[in-house]
């Protein structure tokens, strides 16, 4: 049974046949529309969440299935103690495949093996994001027409950011890639990102903690919010958490076909004032989540048939 708890548990090719999976969902809906009749997606998010909860969700229904779930840790039997192991073993009788979302790195690992079900990592901590990953690769293949030969900045959090982990992981398997790594000297990458995926791959990075000094050379900028929930003390979020906003005044500095994906929620860190410059992709980006989820959830339940 095939779980997909870290974004390199795809293949590059299992990701590119899912993209291409979710680009047939886009051009042709009603093909799809009972690809999952009579199957259930239990949604178990121990920690709030919009997009990710919410478009599993839809995924879920536009393939005709059925939905159950809790969307916080404080309406679920986790607030009398129950663990995670017991959670999921009880879960697996009343679903077919599992999206977990967890405050706790590692979590949906331990989930899956105690599971008898698929379980998605709908995001551990501050460690991995792989929907949203699969999301980010969705947006850039669509808007930008391929993988290799990017320059990609990434901006913000990068500390405690699961998506950038994530993006940098899957990113770093194709040619030609650069990053620009963009933050406070407080929120710099992990090492442990740094060392396995750049370093051992002799990629190219650079890091700055100014973005206009960057903008210019970027063909994708990830931008992200600076996390109140995983700092030990207000006083250096408020002191952080508004070191970077794109305005349109940097955006006049990036190049014409630059795209700018954000995984959301935005606080401070992008102007309303640039949503409507064509180059904005990050509500399209939320939109490419119910797709690629679409897919991946149809791959999954296809291996645990098998």
């Amino acid at each position: 049974m095939k779980n997909l708890i870290d974004i390199l548990d795809l293949s590059v090719e299992e990701i590119d046949a899912m993209i291409a999976v979710a680009n047939d969902i886009i051009d042709h809906p009603e093909n799809y529309r009972e690809a999952c009749k009579y199957k259930t997606l239990a949604t178990l998010f121990f920690e709030p969440s919009t997009r990710t909860r919410l478009s599993f969700e839809a995924a879920m229904l536009e393939l005709g299935g059925r939905v159950l779930g809790f969307s916080e840790a404080s309406s679920s039997s986790a607030s009398k103690g129950e663990s995670v192991a017991d959670t999921i073993a009880v879960c697996c009788g009343y679903a077919d495949i599992i999206a977990m979302r967890h405050p706790k790195e590692g979590a949906p690992l331990v989930a899956s093996m105690k599971a008898t079900v698929p379980i998605i990592n709908a995001g551990d901590g501050g460690h991995n994001h792989p929907t949203q990953t699969l999301t980010d690769l969705l947006t850039i293949k669509r808007e930008k027409g391929r993988f290799d030969n990017l320059t990609v900045g990434l901006c913000g959090d990068l500390k405690f950011g699961r998506t950038v982990h994530s993006l940098i992981a899957a990113m770093s398997r194709y040619a030609g890639i650069n990053f620009v790594l963009i933050s406070p000297e407080e929120l710099k990458v992990p090492s442990y990102v740094k060392n396995a995926y750049i370093k051992a791959k002799n990629i190219p990075y650079e890091q700055t903690t100014a973005l206009e000094n960057v903008i210019d050379k970027l063909d994708v900028l990830y931008m992200t919010r600076v996390q109140r929930e995983r700092f030990f003390n207000e006083e250096d979020y408020l002191r952080l958490k508004d070191c970077y906003v794109l305005t349109p005044e940097k955006m006049a500095m990036a190049k014409k076909d630059l795209i700018v994906l954000h995984p959301l929620p935005r606080v401070n860190e992008i102007s309303v004032a640039v949503d409507d410059d064509p180059r904005a992709c990050y509500f399209r980006q939320a939109r490419y989540g119910k797709f690629i989820r679409m897919a991946l959830i149809m791959k999954l339940l296809e291996e645990a048939s098998k």
